[in-house]
Parts: C-alpha cells; sequence; structure tokens
C-alpha cells in the first residue's frame, strides 16, 4: 500500500524527533492553565499534539501546514472536475506531501478494494426500529465492523507497540473506504429505497458517493469532494477528534475509537451546528417570503440578539478571520446556483452580520464560520432530511481521525490520563 510505504519512510526521523524533545526539553513548560479554563471545559489549553492540522487565528485550519485555498488548488483532480480527490487529501494528511495524480489514484484503488460492506452491517441496520436517528445507525454500523480489526487481531497475538501503526493504517483504510457506502445506505433505509448501494471502482470517492446517495446533479460529484474534504480535520481538540484520540489511546481498535468519536459528534454542542444553521436561515426566508433586504436582515438580527438568542454559523473559536472553509462553500454555491432562494438569504447575512456583531461588541470573531452554509449546499441538491446531515460530516471527518490515529500509534503516545482536582483545591489555589 502506497501510504504504508510513505508512513514507514518517514518514521525513523519523526521517532527521533520526539524522542529528542521529550530527553532535552521535556521539563520546559509549554502553557500556563487558569481556573478558568479547568471548569471551562479546558478551552484553549495547550494539552494535545498533533501534525495533522492546526487552526490558524487569521488564516484557518492548516491541513499539514498548508491552507484551504493552497489545498484545494494543488491537489490533484480527476479530469473535467473542479474538486480534488479525496484519496490526494488523505495521502496529504498521512504522508504530509502534496501526492501526484497517481498517487491520489493510489489510495482511491485502495478504497475501491475496501469498500465492500459485509451484509451483516446491512442487516444490523435493518433490524433498528425505524425512527432511529441516522447517527445511530451510523455508530452502530461502525462498530458492527469490529470484527474486521487487523489492529485488534494482531494485538491480541503479541504485536510490538511500534509496529501497530501497520494494522491501524490498514484498519483506517478500510473504515474509510466503507464509510461512504454505509452513509448512503443508511439515507436510502431512512428516506428511500433501502437498498444497499455498490461501490463502482471506475469512480472516485467523491463521484461514488454522488451516484450511491442519487444525486443527479453532475456537479453534487465536485460538492461531495469539497465537503468531504472541508470537513476532514480541525486540530485534536474538537470533540469528535479529542474522543477518537482519548479512546484509541487506551489502544482500542479504530472501529471502537471511531464509533466513539461519531457519539461525541452527534451532540447537539458538536455536529449539529450545520443542522441549525439552516433552520435558521429557512425561518428567515419564512419570515420575509423569500431573501430580506438589508434592512430587514438588520432588524431581524437585532431582534434575535436582543431577546437573548445568538446567530447561528457566525462566531469561532479560534479564528479571527471569515473561515476558509466557509469562504470556499460560498463561492461553490456563488457559482453554481446564485438564485438558490436559501443561498440568497445566506448573501445578505453574510453582508450584514458581521458588522451588527461588531457594533453589538460580544463575539471576538464576527465572521462566518463553517456551519453557517455547509447546509444550504446540501439542501440545495435534494438533501433536505436534516438529520442525515451530521452523518455526511462524519464521513468527512473519519479523514482527519483516523490520519491521526495512525500517527499516534506509530509514535507510540501513551494512554491519555489527566489529573483531577477538587473544587475546594480550586478555592485553596485561588486563596493563594
Amino acid at each position: 500500500m502506497i501510504l504504508h510505504d510513505k508512513i514507514d519512510a518517514q518514521l525513523p526521523e519523526w521517532r527521533d524527533r520526539v524522542v529528542k524533545l521529550l530527553k532535552e526539553h521535556g521539563d520546559t513548560v509549554a502553557g500556563e492553565v487558569t481556573i478558568k479554563q479547568i471548569y471551562g471545559g479546558i478551552r484553549g489549553v495547550k494539552a494535545l499534539v498533533t501534525d495533522i492540522s492546526y487552526v490558524d487565528p487569521n488564516e484557518g485550519i492548516r491541513f499539514r501546514g498548508h491552507t484551504v485555498p493552497e489545498v484545494l488548488k494543488k491537489l490533484p483532480k480527476p479530469d473535467g472536475a473542479e474538486m480534488p480527490y479525496v484519496g490526494g487529501l488523505y495521502y496529504l494528511l498521512m504522508v504530509g506531501d502534496y501526492p501526484t495524480k497517481e498517487q491520489a489514484l493510489a489510495v482511491e484503488a485502495e478504497w475501491a478494494k475496501n469498500a465492500d460492506v459485509p451484509k451483516h452491517v446491512f442487516d444490523t441496520l435493518r433490524t433498528m426500529p425505524k425512527d432511529t436517528h441516522p447517527m445511530v445507525l451510523f455508530s452502530q454500523a461502525v462498530l458492527a465492523l469490529q470484527g474486521t480489526s487487523k489492529f485488534a487481531k494482531q494485538y491480541a497475538e503479541g504485536i510490538g507497540k511500534f509496529d501497530l501503526w501497520k494494522p491501524a493504517l490498514d484498519d483506517a483504510v478500510a473504515l474509510t473506504g466503507k464509510l461512504g457506502v454505509i452513509a448512503a445506505f443508511i439515507y436510502r433505509l431512512k428516506y428511500k429505497d433501502g437498498v444497499a448501494p455498490k461501490y463502482d471502482p471506475n469512480v472516485d470517492y467523491g463521484a461514488n458517493f454522488a451516484r450511491m446517495m442519487g444525486i443527479e446533479a453532475k456537479e453534487y460529484e465536485d460538492m461531495a469532494r469539497l465537503y468531504f474534504i472541508l470537513h476532514s480535520d480541525h486540530e485534536s481538540g474538537n470533540v469528535s477528534a479529542h474522543t477518537m484520540h482519548l479512546v484509541g489511546s487506551t489502544l482500542a481498535d479504530p472501529f471502537h475509537s471511531f464509533s466513539a468519536a461519531m457519539d461525541g459528534l452527534a451532540g447537539p454542542l458538536h455536529g449539529l451546528a450545520n443542522q441549525n444553521c439552516l433552520a435558521f436561515l429557512m425561518d428567515v426566508q419564512k419570515k420575509f417570503n423569500g431573501a430580506p433586504d438589508e434592512d430587514q436582515m438588520r432588524d431581524f438580527c437585532w431582534e434575535t440578539l436582543n431577546s437573548g438568542k445568538v446567530i447561528p454559523g457566525y462566531g469561532h473559536a479560534v479564528l479571527r478571520v471569515p473561515d476558509p472553509r466557509y469562504t470556499a462553500q460560498f463561492e461553490f454555491a456563488k457559482a453554481h446556483f446564485p438564485d438558490d432562494e436559501l443561498f440568497k438569504v445566506a448573501l445578505v447575512m453574510n453582508k450584514v452580520v458581521p458588522p451588527v456583531l461588531k457594533e453589538q461588541g460580544k463575539a471576538k470573531n464576527p465572521w462566518p464560520n463553517v456551519d453557517a452554509i455547509s447546509g444550504t449546499l446540501q439542501y440545495h441538491y435534494g438533501i433536505t432530511e436534516f438529520d442525515f446531515y451530521t452523518v455526511l460530516f462524519g464521513v468527512g471527518r473519519a479523514l482527519g481521525v483516523t490520519a491521526n490515529y495512525v500517527w499516534a500509534r506509530a509514535l507510540g503516545q501513551p494512554i491519555e490520563r489527566p489529573k483531577s482536582l477538587t473544587t475546594k483545591m480550586l478555592e485553596d489555589i485561588a486563596a493563594g
């Protein structure tokens, strides 16, 4: 496998870097922790390491050091496509270098070889109650695959600690290769014909997903590629990524770990944000019977804020500029369906909301984030079932969290075990 060979060649240098860093600078203080951070969900505490991605406050997410515009421009694309191969992005996350078209296709070929989903997985989902949430089905499907884990099998056979990354990589490729099929099946099971889709080895990951979903618009193939790339990773501190890391640190296999990560993504404060943003846009559209003008939108924003509510999709814990992931999706929508009514609402919001939030003075970042428009794009292409949106998020997020999992095993990262304090201890610290 091309990813195996490329990672294997890098590991001696990487391991030497880590050993030297810990040996020579292990006691160097990397940051301070305040009581507010401890009680505030450890927000902003520097306590994790990942080389897969980093959120730059002024440039947005960087995948292996590269900004979103750079990645979309430099990754190889299918012939005639606007957006890159998803397999090329996976190569970049795993290896750290831009792939050639041939290397991106090699990853796509590995996914095609691993795309078959065992019948018992589909059967398991079919036995679930009809009103089961799509994210429950998604997490359950991943757990149902656990019996295929090479990592679990080889660990039980006594594989060495520093070789664990090899079956971890095998599992990562097998899992990510199947997730598009599983997601499309869940959609068809819940809302359509219930027929298990088939993966076509002759087309790429994004095109496969579009066709398995039954979406006829050709540009949705590019939309799928873009969506999965943009949602692939976002450092290691968000709930889904951190959960994958935490559970994986116990040496639970990638299937156990990713299922847990998806349970975290299902929380309304994490993966459901895009759904909430779309609902807000639709409320605005309904209220004004279409897109409001700027004055109407401004009045509505102030009405919303003065009632104690928030405007979803604006603001970010780290960013201090418009989210480049939002910009990429916004430009896609502008190019392909500028007359869509919901997009027109988003367009007006993009002009009006930041100045309103600046004037209010509470938001450190008044700019739109990725969730402000992602649901709008899915809705335009006929995926109108809100509950399914987080499954789409999960398919993309798998790319980043499995890359992090493989490298955590490759570098021998230990089990995560932070220390807890009582409130009385914190009161004593505060008292000096």
